[in-house]
């Protein structure tokens, strides 16, 4: 049966039963979402105003936070919505959209941090080049290539496999992930390479270049002096703990969608929360704690909100 001519929306089937909970479910992720926009807001607001934060590093922090404030503004108010509806519903061509941003900004993230990566090597091992190497320009195209690149792989798949004819109309998660293609009446091979291919193209490689460009940091500098082991510990660790999140976003994300384990729909519904949870919140606490500079510019805020 085409049942793609005939249903325009999906049914959301990863939700549990909730109507004794549902306003209380609500208000708790109603709180994580005004906490992640506005910490990640606040990043952003702090380094696009202060000059001294208008470097390689801090512009690839604000970017990773951009995306966080745009992947959760797609997820999180239909979320919200889903907690107090009867029935958790989507339209297909929301659900696809859902699906292109969840991934387009998943894989940007990883390769932000692989810039960053690479903008720590060159300002540790490289010092007297730094002004060469990471100009404007070159921080322009990183960024360019970190946000269009994903996007247009994504769009791709897509295109291979988002208007195929679909036989059920069931998602077994909370938002639309990978396992909307599953409701394809045939599973497509070639899909399923391309998605092979994003995975190692925008997650492992990136995740194995950041590995070895942190090892290679500190192995150089091991033999620099307590201060040069100090300056690289400080700008590298906020990066290694946004890295092992992403990655553990990424891992679950594989299991769950691809190898089609059998979890219970609360463990399924617990899991897919914190993915959406994790990386947005902390990314703005690790970086705005663990980082001098915007630690310094966010105790000098919220003085002058006191002072107010």
């Amino acid at each position: 049966m085409d049942v793609k001519s005939n249903v325009t929306y999906l049914i959301l089937g990863g939700f549990v039963d909730m109507n004794k909970y549902s306003y209380v479910y609500f208000f708790i992720l109603f709180m994580v979402y005004v906490l992640i926009m506005c910490s990640n807001s606040i990043i952003v607001y702090l380094i696009l105003i202060h000059k001294n934060l208008h470097e390689p590093m801090y512009v690839f922090i604000a970017a990773l936070s951009f995306n966080s404030v745009l992947f959760s503004t797609v997820i999180y108010p239909k979320l919200l919505t889903d907690f107090l509806s009867e029935k958790q519903i989507i339209s297909l061509s929301a659900c696809i959209f859902q699906y292109f941003i969840y991934y387009s900004l998943a894989s940007s993230d990883f390769l932000l941090l692989a810039a960053m990566a690479y903008d720590r090597y060159v300002s540790i091992c490289k010092p007297l080049q730094y002004p060469t190497i990471m100009r404007k320009s070159t921080v322009s195209i990183l960024l360019f290539l970190a946000w269009l690149w994903p996007a247009a792989q994504v769009a791709g798949g897509v295109v291979v496999g988002g208007f195929r004819k679909l036989c059920t109309f069931i998602l077994t998660g909370i938002f639309c992930n990978n396992s909307i293609f599953k409701l394809n009446c045939v599973p497509s091979a070639a899909l399923a390479i391309y998605g092979v291919f994003g995975l190692i193209n925008f997650a492992v490689i990136p995740v194995l270049f950041v590995l070895f460009t942190y090892a290679k940091i500190f192995i150089i500098t091991y033999n620099k002096g307590g201060e040069v082991r100090k300056k690289a510990a400080e700008t590298c660790l906020p990066h290694l703990m946004v890295l092992f999140s992403f990655s553990c976003m990424c891992a679950y994300d594989v299991i769950i969608a691809r190898l089609e384990l059998s979890f219970s729909k609360t463990v399924r519904l617990v899991m897919s929360l914190q993915m959406v949870l994790y990386n947005p919140l902390l990314n703005p606490i690790i970086y705005g704690l663990k980082m001098k500079e915007i630690s310094k510019h966010l105790k000098n805020l919220f003085s002058q909100i006191r002072r107010r």
